[in-house]
């Protein structure tokens, strides 16, 4: 245990070290851009939430595409504010293309963290939200009850078999109210049990007990 918090230890103190020198690097560089004040203050904490949003994006598996992109773009502005400041770049002569791309890089970034905070993840064709898969499970396999086997005598009228009560999680049935509103306003007509059990995918005697309480 304590071998492993060592090696937590030692991995986080590497890791402040290295984003202490990389903020430092990035503000050296947006100074001798010219911005001044807070200006250089807050690109160093523009390029790394950046960099975070991109990760982020990345270990969730959605728009990876985007994820890498900005990704890229936001470690080469870390990674060239770095090298930059090693000697190969007179602070006190920046050139004109570098000022050009530290006063775009705002932009730039707005642009980055909009996309990969706002970029619509994949739903399944035919429903609109996802729905919750163990309470769908749960009632998997619940159909009616078998008939009653007749006895030696049969009786002067068929007893009928109650249906068996389903339980329906409350989050599917403001679910289903949702389906169902949509349903009337795209229609003009109250949604039925076999196009509501459609658009849910749920059994039909679950279907049944969610239009019974719409």
């Amino acid at each position: 245990m304590r071998a492993h918090l060592a090696r937590v230890d030692a991995v986080l103190v590497q890791a402040l070290i290295a984003a202490a020198l990389s903020f430092a690097h990035l503000h050296d560089i947006a100074s001798a851009a010219g911005q001044d004040g807070w200006k250089a203050w807050a690109y160093p904490i523009s390029v790394d939430l950046l960099l975070v949003a991109a990760w982020r994006r990345l270990r969730s598996g959605d728009a990876k595409a985007a994820g890498w992109c900005w990704f890229v773009v936001a470690l080469t502005a870390s990674l060239g504010a770095n090298v930059a400041t090693a000697g190969l770049l007179d602070m006190n002569q920046v050139p004109a293309w570098l000022r050009i791309l530290v006063a775009g890089w705002p932009a730039v970034a707005f642009l980055g963290g909009t996309l990969l905070a706002h970029s619509a993840r994949p739903t399944a064709p035919g429903t609109d939200t996802e729905l919750d898969v163990e309470a769908i499970e749960a009632t998997e396999g619940q159909e009616d009850a078998p008939e009653l086997a007749p006895g030696p005598t049969q009786p002067a009228f068929e007893v009928q078999p109650e249906r068996p009560t389903v339980p329906v999680p409350t989050a599917l049935v403001d679910h289903a109210r949702k389906v169902a509103a949509e349903h009337h306003t795209r229609t003009g007509k109250p949604i039925d049990t076999p196009t509501l059990r459609a658009r849910l995918g749920v059994p039909a005697p679950m279907a049944e007990a969610i239009a019974a309480q719409l």
